[in-house]
């Protein structure tokens, strides 16, 4: 059973592909900007008391390759930490190349190894994750990063990294896909196996959806993942 925060690899590939097709080019954008428009920095705190081994993220237990997080296997004797909120998105600032990321769905904390950032408006926050999900930002964090043995990001580099800025219309038409394609990636209220299948997800986002996504998103990768869906609907 997976932990969790374990990853749904063919939802999440499938966001990815939605949020490429729509804004993966910035070059071409009619509105483009930096990363500091969406989102900042967590500049809050939470008492470690108020958190517990699920609730907590440092870059031992994210899981490298995008793949989510396991459980803390301890917590931090300091009094406080970082305060993360619903709606923000973790990343592991030590060795950017393994590519560790986590969304979060409720009030946690993370370690000072651990950047968070908060989205500058909640609607933001599927828009900000898919963003930062991309191979082409880590890419970007990599190549601004410090140090050999142990590098890692800067800070200020990393939020200059180029980004589209949706319209509300296009912004708004993107959450409706995507929120609840997010809540099933990283669901915490059922655990996950190795079976799990995009069959799951058309109970829990509606079939209306489904269909939508088939006749936005049909190239040959997208009608492979909604196979089984097809053969449900018909």
């Amino acid at each position: 059973v997976y932990p969790p925060y374990q990853v749904n690899d063919n939802l999440a590939d499938l966001l990815q592909t939605i949020y490429q097709e729509r804004f993966g080019n910035d070059i071409l954008a009619v509105n483009q900007g930096v990363l500091s428009d969406i989102c900042s920095y967590s500049r809050d705190k939470v008492a470690v008391s108020e958190l517990n081994v699920i609730t907590y993220f440092s870059t031992e237990n994210m899981l490298s390759g995008k793949a989510g997080s396991t459980e803390a296997t301890s917590l931090p004797t300091t009094s406080q930490t970082t305060a993360c909120h619903k709606g923000d998105t973790l990343i592991s600032n030590i060795r950017p190349y393994f590519k560790k990321i986590v969304y979060c769905e409720d009030k946690c904390g993370c370690s000072t190894d651990v950047l968070c950032f908060t989205p500058s408006q909640p609607c933001y926050s599927a828009y900000l994750f898919s963003t930062l999900y991309a191979d082409k930002f880590f890419a970007f964090m990599v190549a601004g990063s410090k140090g050999t043995k142990m590098p890692r990001g800067d800070k200020q580099q990393i939020m200059t990294y180029p980004v589209v800025l949706p319209s509300e219309e296009e912004l708004a038409g993107f959450n409706t896909i995507a929120s609840p394609l997010l809540e099933q990636i990283y669901s915490k209220l059922h655990a996950r196996t190795l079976g799990t299948t995009i069959n799951e997800t058309v109970q829990a986002i509606g079939i209306e959806f489904v269909i939508t996504a088939v006749y936005i998103y049909g190239n040959g990768k997208d009608r492979v993942l909604f196979g089984p869906v097809a053969r449900i609907l018909n």
